[in-house]
């Protein structure tokens, strides 16, 4: 009788995976509040319902790529390799958004809880994270 090596068990899989995910989301998280002027947390905490639905729509969005590179692929490090070119491409569309609307800026309105501004922002994150999954190999 052959031994499973104890990565092998569907269970410690599922663990290791889920963390490496949330630690993932965690980083990339920490750079949007760089690349933002404004403080996600402290802005969630005062009840700032545009910030939490642009943060939302981000968490979304670097989760829904990280769905699609863990079906498509077959080690722990191709996944990781291509929910991080996902989360580049999904900073990439935050800058286009900020660049194509430059009547205002979207930081200053998403901080001054514009709900329109805000749920734009989600609606964005979440669907380029579908096309930039449907594009992971």
């Amino acid at each position: 009788m052959m031994w499973k090596s104890f990565w092998e068990y569907p269970l410690v899989e599922t663990a290791a995976t889920f963390s490496v995910v949330i630690l993932c989301v965690i980083v990339f998280l920490a750079v949007f509040e760089l690349v933002t002027k404004y403080n996600n947390w402290k802005e969630i905490r005062k009840g700032n319902v545009s910030v939490a639905m642009a943060t939302g729509g981000k968490i979304f969005g670097i989760t829904n790529i990280f769905r699609f590179s863990i079906q498509h692929n077959d080690t722990m490090l191709e996944s990781i390799g291509w929910g991080t070119f996902g989360f580049l491409l999904l900073l990439t569309g935050y800058f286009i958004f900020e660049f194509l609307t430059p009547t205002f800026r979207i930081d200053e309105e998403i901080e001054a809880d514009n709900r329109a501004v805000g749920f734009i922002s989600m609606v964005i994150s979440v669907g380029l994270s579908f096309v930039v999954g449907a594009t992971i190999l």
